[in-house]
């Protein structure tokens, strides 16, 4: 575990047991909730906590456990995504000609209960060892139409910066590598780990940018504020991601407040992602029609900086569509954001 930057076990609450004693779940509720934590991960690290006041709060819903869990509904796939049927070599994803992820481990800060890679994803799994970064390192090398590297998991900021860097130079190194990408939820959910030592380490000569994951405008702590000014004064370009979640972001007002955080912290609103049917998530299920009537009553009332795309990362592995409102009428007019038609 060298390689990782050392996690706060004592303070990340990481089963029923310790949310119970937390005062997150009522104490009756541990037991139940144990064959929850029996499949897939715990983990609720100190920021989160600080904001969780009940748990089917935004913040609660989505990282403390539910029953729901359990119940796999019939249209969700325990790789939804197809991560495992595109993955040449461990560790890689190949899914588009000109991009592929690399997951040099699959532990994170906290563990989303809507997350697609929650069948893998946990805090005894998926570190690469030195051979299998060299196979994956192999491989991109094979693959000079690959540009764009993108850093996922797990969470790569859970790694060193000494491990973390020695992975992006020896990307970087790579003369058909153009571009870099780091997704994370380490800025909001454990804003400690982002030192200087870390933001050095993405210190590059290629381009790196940093997709960071929030779904609530609560999430922006001021220890978060922190951290992506760190991050940004390190010269480091930041993204935003999202997930459309029941119960944690579902109206107008939470999107906007979302988006607008987002935007005062010099992170540009890049993707609303439609919920992936992974096992167990129904509950935070929202219609793609409600998605983009969602969005439709954003639309002039927020700037375009804060305006993400809504994607559907279409199921078995196809990729990702925009499914956003569309403002054409079939007979080539237009409407306008109050419903007034126009012709184009």
């Amino acid at each position: 575990m060298s390689a990782l930057l050392a996690p706060d076990h004592a303070a990340t609450l990481r089963s029923a047991a310790a949310l119970a004693e937390a005062g997150l779940i009522p104490a009756d509720a541990a037991q139940a909730l144990a064959a929850v934590e029996a499949r897939y991960a715990v983990a609720v690290s100190p920021a989160m906590r600080r904001l969780i006041a009940r748990p089917d709060d935004p913040i609660g819903r989505q990282f403390i456990p539910d029953m729901a869990e359990l119940a796999t509904a019939p249209h969700e796939r325990a790789d939804p995504i197809a991560d495992d049927a595109l993955s040449p070599v461990k560790g890689v994803v190949h899914r588009y000609p000109d991009r592929a992820l690399l997951k040099p481990l699959l532990i994170c800060p906290v563990y989303c209960r809507f997350c697609f890679r929650r069948e893998h994803v946990g805090p005894d799994g998926g570190l690469l060892t030195d051979a299998e970064l060299e196979a994956a390192y192999g491989w991109f090398e094979a693959h000079p139409a690959v540009s764009e590297i993108i850093l996922t998991g797990g969470d790569p900021l859970m790694l060193s910066p000494r491990r973390l860097g020695a992975i992006l130079q020896r990307l970087a190194a790579m003369p058909h590598v153009r571009t870099l990408r780091v997704h994370t939820r380490i800025p909001v959910a454990a804003p400690d780990r982002v030192t200087e030592a870390l933001v050095s380490a993405m210190d590059l000569d290629r381009p790196l940018w940093l997709a960071v994951h929030a779904n609530h405008a609560g999430e922006f702590t001021p220890e978060a504020r922190q951290a992506l000014r760190r991050l940004s004064r390190g010269g480091i370009p930041l993204l935003g991601q999202s997930v459309l979640l029941r119960g944690v972001n579902d109206t107008p007002e939470a999107l906007e407040a979302l988006f607008r955080a987002m935007v005062e912290i010099r992170i540009k609103p890049y993707y609303l992602h439609q919920l992936d049917p992974a096992p167990g998530t129904a509950r935070f299920h929202v219609p793609i029609a409600e998605g983009r009537a969602l969005l439709e009553r954003l639309r002039g009332r927020v700037t375009g900086l804060a305006w993400p795309t809504y994607v559907l990362d279409i199921p078995g592995g196809y990729g990702k569509v925009p499914i956003g409102p569309d403002y054409r009428d079939g007979d080539g007019t237009v409407r306008d954001i109050h419903g007034g038609t126009h012709v184009a």
